[in-house]
């Protein structure tokens, strides 16, 4: 791995790029249901509706283009993506000012905004590998992951003030420029693209759209880590609603100190990605993945004895510290072992078919817990949640995998895209 850290130019605008739009939806974090509630009375029905039926149809919507992306080039998808982001979340505030504005609306463009994630996932995967030597993909992927903790950090401290002095339309109007900037900011990259080798079939056929979940299932150790990542990115998002009903409601915690006890531990996360290219070069990347893996499992059932008052909340932030730290190491370098073992023509495919089973799956789950926690009081769901997270380290592959095509050597320099 080399020891420099100047991945050139074009890294240089798409990593940008990517803080401009990350920030921009952390100031926007909660506007939808605000909006919901504020603004058009809706019921819990309806503000559960738009974080899970969003997701879920989005996810949906989003299959399709996974294999129409993988025979293009990436980065007029990548603005493709944020322009259809950019317009859909300035429908909003335009329908707001007109009076226009409907529940429908939000749950339409719930849906395409979470189509347009997925899909610039994908495809901002598929250019990185493209873009970066295979030894600059961890470093690169440490960086993404430190912007996005960071802006997790910042982020809803400032929508909240925006939110409070403006109205929670006006932080939809952020993320939206947000997208927009990063729209020009990939534009302004320059360099030339290669073209993706056509597919012998110009039609797409049924079966395309399950490449990316057949080139996983196939794969034992891509099988097995997208199973545990679904269940574990599930798991501890589903209790989410139930701990702001536990800290907010029953234990009688402020707002401000709510907020105070997830915003503050996300420096784990800034931390833990830090860290992750020093560990995998003194322990070996398959050893760091299934440590963090699995200490990022024993964290969550803690929040089960969660009190009130100050030591409650020091309980709340010393878990969620841990907790974020795992991740932020493990998800560095999870990211980073799947570019590297899947085959460059199918970059898309694949993580096309990951982000979309992880969405679903935590929308599945946000849903069930969400009647678990009517029936059994969100203490013992969240409990349960905890005990269950306890066993996903099986999922973890124990042993280094042989190697696959993802590993096979990179085309010459000529074949892929000049670096800044």
């Amino acid at each position: 791995m080399r020891s420099g850290h100047r991945l050139g130019r074009q890294f240089g605008w798409l990593w940008g790029a990517y803080g401009t739009s990350a920030l921009g939806t952390w100031l926007a974090f909660g506007a939808f249901p605000l909006i919901a509630i504020q603004v058009l009375h809706a019921g819990p029905a309806e503000v559960a509706a738009l974080s899970c039926v969003g997701a879920v149809v989005g996810a949906a919507v989003a299959v399709p283009l996974g294999p129409w992306v993988e025979f293009r080039r990436k980065r007029p998808m990548l603005i493709a993506m944020d322009l259809v982001r950019f317009a859909a979340l300035l429908t909003i505030p335009t329908a707001f000012a007109l009076g226009v504005l409907t529940f429908l609306q939000l749950l339409l463009v719930s849906v395409v905004v979470a189509a347009a994630d997925i899909t610039f996932r994908a495809a901002s995967g598929a250019y990185l590998k493209t873009l970066l030597q295979a030894e600059d993909l961890l470093v690169a992927n440490a960086r993404f992951e430190s912007t996005a903790w960071t802006t997790t950090i910042i982020g809803p401290p400032l929508g909240g003030a925006a939110i409070g002095l403006l109205g929670p339309v006006a932080t939809v109007v952020a993320d939206a420029v947000s997208y927009l900037l990063s729209a020009l900011g990939i534009s302004a990259m320059g360099g030339r693209e290669p073209r993706p080798r056509r597919r012998e079939v110009a039609r797409m056929r049924a079966g395309d759209l399950l490449v990316g979940w057949r080139y996983i299932l196939a794969d034992a150790t891509l099988r097995r880590l997208l199973f545990n990542t679904a269940l574990v990115n599930g798991l501890m998002m589903a209790t989410g609603p139930l701990l702001a009903v536990l800290m907010l409601g029953q234990l009688g915690f402020a707002p401000w100190q709510y907020g105070l006890a997830f915003a503050a531990p996300a420096i784990g996360g800034l931390l833990g990605a830090r860290l992750a290219r020093p560990l995998v070069t003194r322990f070996g990347q398959h050893q760091v993945l299934v440590v963090a893996g699995a200490l990022r499992a024993l964290w969550s059932v803690g929040l089960a004895f969660l009190g009130p008052g100050t030591g409650g909340l020091l309980l709340v932030m010393g878990v969620e510290l841990g907790l974020i730290f795992c991740c932020g190491v493990f998800n560095t370098v999870c990211a980073t072992y799947r570019l590297e073992r899947t085959p460059t023509d199918r970059v898309a495919r694949v993580l096309s078919a990951w982000a979309v089973t992880t969405k679903a799956s935590t929308a599945l789950l946000t849903a069930v817990w969400g009647v678990l926690g009517s029936l059994l009081g969100p203490r013992t769901a969240i409990a349960l949640a905890g005990v269950l997270l306890l066993a996903t380290p099986l999922l973890i592959p124990r042993r280094p995998a042989a190697e696959s095509a993802g590993s096979m050597p990179r085309p010459p320099a000529c074949a892929r895209a000049p670096r800044g």
